[in-house]
């Protein structure tokens, strides 16, 4: 798949602390997808077909760092879901959207139906754990099969290193961790990995990318989370190599109690590229 094979229209908005672009597509109740690493709005292709097609008007940004949006921090869960706060009261109309987040954009996704309800009407997260199970895992009581998995996160940690081997050989690493991801391959090709390779090539991404990760681990007092009143639905693709759906899904209901938990067997970390179908007929069953 090609970005002329997806329509879209593109935009730009200035929010209070930075310039943020973003795709549209399609009329009806707003549904907010939200990206994560190392992607951009590309990320949701596939989804940003199947919602329109069923009546909704579907946002995509590029958030904080990303993509075209600027490149400036703090990247910590606080300062980026106000950035998506923002950009749900310019969009006119209705101030509580149906949000969906994948993998960092999942962290924020539940932080925003926890802490700013008055924007959430009902939340989707696809492989991401709760901000909360994620620190028990890694800090509060550590799990070792999620450590290893985890491994990752704290090399990010290292200054310029982690932003050279992910752009070096015109990013190299971005194809090989995207498809080293995946079971089945086919929706990983040369021409689809394209527009994710270029973004984080822009001048300041892969910095502003990384800096999602050393703001996320730190020894700060963590936050405190509300319980999610809206629905919510938990996607997760098993055969996920970072996060082990064991430790990290079970006793999320106590953060959601309206969550509603759908594993995907067989099918890897970036879910809605590897088993579309079954992700959109999941997304439009629960966001209709």
């Amino acid at each position: 798949m090609l970005p002329s094979d997806v329509t879209v229209t593109h935009h730009f908005v200035d929010l209070p602390s930075l310039r943020m672009h973003y795709v549209e597509a399609g009329e009806g109740p707003v549904v907010l997808l939200l990206h994560g690493f190392p992607e951009c709005w590309w990320s949701w292709r596939y989804q940003l077909q199947a919602l329109p097609a069923a009546g909704f008007r579907v946002i995509a940004p590029d958030l904080r760092g990303y993509g075209e949006t600027d490149k400036q921090g703090p990247y910590d869960l606080d300062t980026v879901t106000a950035d998506v706060c923002h950009l749900i009261e310019t969009l006119g109309g209705e101030k509580r959207v149906r949000v969906v987040g994948h993998d960092w954009g999942g962290a924020v996704a539940w932080h925003l139906a926890s802490k700013r309800p008055e924007h959430c009407a009902k939340v989707a997260v696809l492989n991401c754990p709760h901000p909360q199970k994620m620190r028990e895992a890694l800090l509060v009581r550590p799990k070792l099969r999620q450590l290893r998995k985890s491994w990752y996160m704290f090399f990010f940690q290292l200054p310029l290193l982690a932003e050279y081997l992910l752009t070096r050989d015109d990013a190299a690493e971005v194809v090989k961790q995207l498809r080293g991801s995946a079971v089945d391959r086919t929706n990983f090709s040369e021409a689809e990995l394209r527009p994710l390779r270029d973004a984080i090539q822009r001048p300041g991404a892969a910095a502003a990318m990384v800096g999602w990760y050393r703001a996320g681990i730190t020894l700060k007092p963590p936050p405190v989370y509300p319980p999610i009143t809206s629905e919510a639905l938990l996607i997760w693709g098993k055969s996920d190599v970072a996060l082990d759906y064991d430790v990290l899904v079970p006793g999320t209901e106590r953060f959601a109690p309206r969550l509603r938990v759908e594993p995907i067997e067989h099918c890897g970390h970036f879910v809605q590229a590897e088993q579309p179908q079954k992700v959109n007929q999941l997304l439009l069953d629960f966001l209709r």
